[in-house]
C-alpha cells in the first residue's frame, strides 16, 4: 500500500504484524466477536466512532491507522490472510490536533468482521500518546518559550519510546533523551555529563566534564550536572572556568532532601531541592566569573505547576528536564459502532457525532 503523505508511514512502527492479525494484544472478547461473526457468516457493515473525553491533543493516530492497514482482514480457506485495508473507510484527525472532549477523532467504516480485533489495539495507542502529548503541552505552556527536555525514560518499560518520544516531539518537546526516542523524526537522544560519570571520575565534576567534553563537544551542546558535591555554584563557575566556550550550561538536581551550600547562609529557613533561589544564585555566580552565556538547565520533580511557579517568579533558567510527571495521568479512549448497515444502531447516549474536521485516509 502507498503511504499516505500527511501521516508517518506504517513502516516507522516496526508492527508485530501477525501477532496484530491473531488478537495477540487484543481483548479476548473482541477475538470471539470476530471469530464468531466470521463462523455465522454474518457481515454487518458498521461505522465506528472514535472519541475521548479531555480537552487534549491527539497523539497515537497513524500508528492506529496503520494498525489498521495492516491487521485489518481474514484468514482465506487456504489459510493465507486476505487483507481487508482497502474495503475500509477511515476517516481521520492528524497528530498534534487539537480535541475537544466527546468529539470524534476517527471514524471506521466496513465489515466489523473484518476489524473487530483490532480494538484494543488502535484505542490503547491513541490513549497513550495522546496522554504524553497533554502532558508535553502543559508543561511547553508553562516554561513560556524555555527549552523543555523530555527525560521520562528512565521511568517506564523501554518498548514505549519510541511512540512516546514521537509524541513528545509533537507537543513541543526541543530534545529527548534516548536515540530511540528521536528515531520517528531523525534525530539522536540529547543528555548531560550524568553523576555516575563523575562518581567514576572519583568524584571530580571538572575532570568527568572535561574528558565528556573532549570526546563528544564536536557533536552535542556540552551540559554539565553540578550538584555532585551538593556546592552547585562553586561547581558551575569551576566547571565554566574549565571549559570555556566549550561549556552550553549547567544543570542543577539537587536532591529534594538537601540544602545546596549555596544556600547555607539561609539556615533552617533555606529551601530544599531545586529552586528559584538556588537558579539566582548559580546565576549570580556564573554572572560575576564572567560566564554570562553559560545557560541553566533544572531538573528534578518538575511538572507544569512547578514550571509555572518558577516563571511566575522570573527564575534565571533557560530549560527545564521534565521526566515521570509525564507520564502520570489517564486521556482514554473508547470506540462505539453508531450505524450498522446504513441504519443508527448506537449505545443509548453514544449515538454519531459528525466531525467536518476528519480527513479520508489514503
Amino acid at each position: 500500500m502507498a503511504p499516505d503523505p500527511l501521516r508517518l508511514d506504517p513502516a516507522t512502527f516496526q508492527l508485530p504484524v501477525g501477532r496484530l492479525r491473531a488478537g495477540y494484544y487484543s481483548d479476548a472478547y473482541f477475538n470471539s466477536t470476530k471469530e464468531l461473526l466470521e463462523a455465522e457468516d454474518r457481515h454487518p457493515r458498521v461505522m465506528m466512532q472514535v472519541f475521548q473525553k479531555h480537552d487534549t491533543l491527539l497523539g497515537g493516530v497513524d500508528e492506529a491507522i496503520a494498525v489498521l492497514k495492516v491487521g485489518a482482514g481474514h484468514v482465506g480457506d487456504d489459510g493465507v490472510w486476505v487483507p481487508a485495508w482497502d474495503d475500509l473507510v477511515v476517516h481521520a484527525l492528524h497528530e498534534g490536533d487539537v480535541v475537544a472532549p466527546n468529539e470524534t477523532v476517527m471514524t471506521i467504516e466496513g465489515d466489523y468482521a473484518q476489524f473487530a480485533h483490532l480494538e484494543t489495539v488502535y484505542l490503547g495507542t491513541m490513549a497513550r500518546r495522546s496522554l504524553i502529548m497533554r502532558n508535553v503541552r502543559d508543561v511547553v505552556s508553562a516554561a513560556r518559550g524555555k527549552e523543555i527536555l523530555y527525560f521520562p525514560a528512565r521511568h517506564d518499560h523501554w518498548l514505549v519510546q519510541t511512540g512516546d518520544g514521537w509524541a513528545a516531539h509533537v507537543a513541543g518537546a526541543i530534545g529527548v533523551s534516548t536515540d530511540a526516542q528521536a528515531s520517528w523524526w531523525g534525530g539522536r537522544g540529547v543528555g548531560t555529563v550524568p553523576h555516575a560519570l563523575i562518581a567514576a571520575y572519583g568524584g571530580d565534576t571538572v575532570e568527568a566534564a572535561r574528558a565528556f567534553s573532549h570526546r563528544y563537544g564536536d557533536r552535542i551542546n556540552v551540559t554539565v550536572l553540578v550538584d555532585f558535591e551538593n556546592d552547585s555554584a562553586r561547581t558551575a563557575v569551576e566547571v565554566a572556568d574549565a571549559l570555556a566556550d566549550e561549556l552550553w550550561g549547567v544543570r542543577l538536581d539537587t536532591s529534594e532532601r538537601l540544602v545546596d551550600e549555596a544556600l547555607a547562609d539561609l539556615g533552617e529557613d533555606a529551601p530544599r531541592g531545586v529552586n528559584v533561589e538556588l537558579a539566582r544564585r548559580v546565576r549570580q555566580a556564573l554572572d560575576a566569573a564572567g560566564h554570562q552565556r553559560v545557560r541553566i538547565v533544572v531538573s528534578g520533580g518538575f511538572d507544569a505547576a512547578k514550571i509555572r511557579s518558577f516563571e511566575e517568579q522570573d527564575a534565571p533558567v533557560d530549560a527545564y528536564g521534565v521526566g515521570s510527571s509525564l507520564l502520570r495521568g489517564q486521556n482514554d479512549f473508547t470506540a462505539d459502532i453508531v450505524k450498522v448497515d446504513g441504519e443508527p444502531r448506537a449505545k443509548v447516549g453514544r449515538g454519531e457525532r459528525p466531525n467536518p474536521r476528519l480527513q479520508l485516509v489514503t
